[in-house]
Order: C-alpha cells, then sequence, then structure tokens
C-alpha cells in the first residue's frame, strides 16, 4: 500500500493506495506548520493503522528536483528542507514528492478529463494560478522545479476586454510586476473587479453577479478571460496539449470555464470544435490521487 498524503498550510490529508491507485478511507489532521518532529509524527500517526511500502505527497509548495529542498511559504518547518531524504530518515520508507498542481495533472491524466490523451495541461484557477503538464502518462519536471507554473513572468496584458480598457500591471508575490498570477486566479478577479469599478466583492459574489446578468460583473469577467485566453492559447500551440483540465474553486463555475475555454480555442493555431478546457473530473481528492499515480 502507498500512504498518500495532500499537505496544505491548514490540514494534511491521508489516504492508503492499492496498486491500482484506488484511495481508501480519507482521513486529516491539522498541518503542524512550525515543528518539523510534530509535523513527521502527524505523518506517522496517521499511518500507524496500514501496512505501506512507500510515501507519496502533494505539496503546496516548489520542490528542486535537483537538491529535492522545498520552498513552502505557508509551512515554515518545511522551508528550505530537503523533505524526501528527511521523512525517508524519519518513516523508514522511499518518499516521493511533489507540488500539489502537478499531483493534480496527473490525477486528470489517469483519472479525470485527460484519460486517452497523450499531452494533458492541468489548470489550477484558484486563490492564485498554477498548472502542471504530464507527457505520455508521466509528469513533467525541470530546472528549479518550476516546470508546468504558468502564473508567473511579466507577460500580463496592458488593455483587456471589449472595447479595451487600461489594466496596471500589478505587483506580484514572486517579486515581479505584471504576472498572470495577479489576475487569473480568485484575488486577481476581486482585484479587477475593484480596480475597473471601485468596487470590493468576493470572487464568489462578483461570479453570481455574472451569472445574473449584472453588467458591471459582465464587464470584469470579460476583461478576466481576455487577460488569460491569449497566454493559454499560446501554451496549447507550443505544448501540444490536447486537452486543459481545470480546477480550483473558480472551476465550480462549469460556464465560465465554458467561456474561458471558447475564448482560448478561437486564439490557437489549431481549430477545433471540440473542448480543450473543461472542468475537472478526477473528483474530490485530486491532490491524494495525484500523490498515488506519482507513486506509481
Amino acid at each position: 500500500m502507498i500512504a498518500c498524503f495532500d499537505i496544505g498550510g491548514s490540514a494534511i490529508r491521508y489516504a492508503a493506495a492499492d496498486g491500482a491507485g484506488q484511495l481508501g478511507a480519507v482521513r486529516s489532521v491539522p498541518t503542524p506548520t512550525k515543528d518539523f518532529v510534530a509535523f513527521t509524527k502527524a505523518l506517522a500517526t496517521l499511518m500507524a493503522a496500514g501496512a505501506h511500502t512507500s510515501v507519496a505527497i502533494a505539496l503546496a509548495g516548489v520542490i528542486d528536483p535537483v537538491d529535492g529542498r522545498i520552498q513552502c511559504a505557508n509551512i515554515p518547518c518545511l522551508h528550505g528542507r530537503r523533505l524526501a531524504a528527511d521523512l525517508e530518515e524519519h518513516l523508514g520508507l522511499p518518499v516521493r514528492i511533489a507540488n500539489d498542481a502537478d499531483c493534480f495533472a496527473l490525477a486528470e491524466a489517469h483519472a479525470g478529463a485527460g484519460r486517452g490523451h497523450a499531452n494533458v495541461f492541468g489548470i489550477i484557477l484558484g486563490t492564485g494560478v498554477g498548472g502542471g503538464l504530464v507527457l505520455d502518462g508521466r509528469l513533467l519536471t525541470g530546472a528549479g522545479g518550476f516546470a508546468g507554473e504558468w502564473g508567473h513572468g511579466p507577460v500580463a496584458a496592458s488593455f483587456a476586454g471589449t472595447p479595451p480598457v487600461a489594466i496596471p500591471r500589478f505587483p506580484c508575490g514572486c517579486g515581479q510586476t505584471g504576472c498572470l498570477d495577479t489576475v487569473g486566479g480568485a484575488r486577481g478577479l476581486e482585484r479587477l473587479h475593484d480596480t475597473l469599478h471601485q468596487q470590493r466583492l468576493p470572487s464568489t459574489a462578483i461570479v453570481d453577479a455574472w451569472q445574473a446578468g449584472e453588467p458591471d460583473a459582465a464587464r470584469t469577467i470579460d476583461c478576466y478571460v481576455d487577460l488569460l485566453a491569449g497566454p493559454l492559447a499560446m501554451l496549447a500551440n507550443a505544448l501540444g496539449a490536447s486537452v486543459m483540465p481545470v480546477g480550483g474553486g473558480l472551476s465550480r463555475c462549469a460556464p465560465l470555464v465554458d467561456l474561458l475555454d471558447r475564448a482560448v480555442r478561437v486564439r490557437m493555431l489549431r481549430r477545433s470544435d471540440a473542448p480543450l478546457l473543461v472542468v475537472s473530473q478526477a473528483g474530490a481528492e485530486p491532490g491524494l490521487l495525484g500523490a498515488a499515480w506519482l507513486a506509481r
């Protein structure tokens, strides 16, 4: 059995997976964020009832594929550690770790919307944006651990919408200005709406108002889709992905995913009537399921 973990700043979720990647019962405990000994004990306690042969982890952080060091600001006791090696020492089992967006992409490629597709680019539209790339069933990793990370780089457009309106280049937490992460997730949607209409609303309220036909919300969504569609079309051209499953909080609005899909497809070189961006289909535990496939 594989001990699978989905680890975020608030909770550690655990399930055992069999050789076919099927998950057992899911359990969770709060994440000890500042004490590494307490963190390892939490993992060991969740594993205590099972006979495991390996450990696989989906983590809300970046793993350098060269030296194995973790960048994980929201769990300080992990930041800068060679986490796989440290956990192997404490747990006595081989450990594989991947970013949670990478595990999402793996789950979608093997058990979700990407089944039957050679190249799958998984997109996260959550608090911010993230992604992972699976080629012929295998996760792509790269220098610095950032393969699939499409949210950063100063490429956000300065004008968006119909008719075009000026969009400020917002500072990003990564240290750059004008990243797609500043406009692409839920906080980015809220930032856009406040900039355009001087009204602070949660992303859920903006989406609900758009679906109800409210003009200000419609203008915000128009700009939002325009800002993301071009970069996503360029990614589709460059990667040759034949499906882009979408997860994260904003993906719960299927009409928004559909609108973004249509906007991406008209900007691509390849013309197709088949959807490219689709709502994720791997189920409620993509992190755990992706961790199971990572171990396999």
